[in-house]
């Protein structure tokens, strides 16, 4: 699919599903869906933020506080960016910070890996990661590597930044999740946010960190509003990696999960709380690697079940790892064994109803979670 058609192909795929949707599934997810907009701080002095937003001020905020740090891709800079999270930066920043580059992958991100060599902080959008396959050798081979093979004198600080994961009506070629791929690379960071904190933190330390660093966002995401602290609007917040964030609080079961299927996970908790009274322990990984075992072990020692939740292919995934993980360190605490929720061994179908069905949504989580704890 030519990724000139997308922009379209996007509108009105979403156009249309939106109107497929289930009338279940829009009201379970209302509560974490709005339009984008920032508002004046209520009384704790907390605004709010869509991802976007969260993206566009830590990239403003680092541009302004490090001159070596500039931002390269397609289209984003007198475009915008394809998803506008750089609106704005060429104007501010200039065209030496912030430069159009051909349609060429592997060209500029290898262009990108020689300035971070040369001690410049690149952050190199892809439009999509599934792009990035064409510069898989750029990222796994010259940047991962580099570090290790130069006998620890050479770091390599760059930002690989974009949407990942499962977007909608865009086709087996478009929506992948490649979390686990990147997480799987010894000497690269991965880190996948949800919330507009977790985009602004997360990215924050991406740029100033000196390793090569994999920034998995979601399409589906960006126009999604949250809540952010008077602490994450200042310019000194960042989120150190391999941390987890507990967003709910339970005691009869741990939901480990990351990216978009954070938001999925709390309203189906809240709905096994509604129905059943059972309270649900939803960990929002942030990080893939380095992985918060410890947060995942200290919950499951309460909850004694584990469920990991993903839209990635359920062979060799983040859940996988996740399982693994918990068997070797807490298998004495586990009560049942643990399970995994995660996207359908299937290249993405284009047709809306297949798609629907390719992916874990509120309903599927919920019903895995019934089976687990026998409601």
């Amino acid at each position: 699919m030519s990724r000139y058609l997308r922009p379209a192909l996007r509108l009105a795929a979403t156009a249309r599903v939106q109107a497929a949707a289930r009338p279940t599934t829009i009201a379970a997810s209302s509560h974490f869906l709005s339009l984008q907009k920032r508002t004046y701080a209520d009384a704790s002095g907390s605004k709010d933020y869509t991802v976007r937003d969260a993206l566009n001020e830590a990239l403003a905020e680092e541009l302004e506080a490090n001159p070596k740090v500039f931002i390269l891709g397609e289209e984003v800079a007198q475009y915008n960016g394809a998803y506008k999270v750089t609106k704005g930066l060429l104007d501010r920043f200039g065209e030496k910070r912030v430069i159009d580059t051909p349609i060429t992958e592997s060209g500029f991100a290898g262009l990108a890996v020689g300035a971070a060599l040369s001690g410049l902080h690149p952050v190199c959008e892809f439009m999509t990661f599934n792009f990035a396959m064409q510069a898989i050798d750029q990222i796994v081979n010259s940047a991962a590597k580099t570090l290790y093979m130069s006998g620890g004198i050479q770091p390599c600080n760059i930002t690989f930044r974009g949407p990942n994961g499962f977007a909608s009506g865009v086709g087996a070629q478009h929506s992948q999740d490649y979390s686990a791929w990147y997480g799987s690379i010894p000497g690269l960071k991965v880190v996948s946010p949800w919330s507009a904190e977790d985009a602004k933190g997360l990215l924050k330390a991406a740029i100033r960190d000196p390793n090569p660093v994999v920034f998995l966002e979601n399409e589906l995401m960006y126009g999604q509003v949250f809540p952010m602290s008077e602490a994450a609007q200042k310019d000194d917040f960042v989120i150190p990696f391999g941390k987890a964030k507990v967003e709910r609080v339970g005691k009869d079961l741990t939901m480990v999960t990351q990216s978009r299927c954070v938001g999925q996970a709390l309203v189906a908790a809240e709905a096994l709380k509604k129905k059943y009274g059972v309270e649900v322990e939803v960990i929002n990984l942030r990080s893939i690697k380095p992985l918060d075992i410890e947060s995942i072990v200290k919950s499951v020692k309460k909850t004694h079940r584990l469920m990991a939740i993903e839209s990635g292919f359920p062979a060799f995934g983040v859940g996988a790892e996740i399982l693994a993980l918990t068997m070797e360190y807490a298998f004495d605490y586990l009560d049942a064994p643990a399970q995994r929720v995660t996207g359908a061994d299937v290249p993405t179908p284009y047709a809306a109803g297949l798609e629907e069905m390719a992916f874990p949504n509120e309903s599927v989580i919920e019903q895995y979670a019934k089976k687990m704890l026998h409601l």
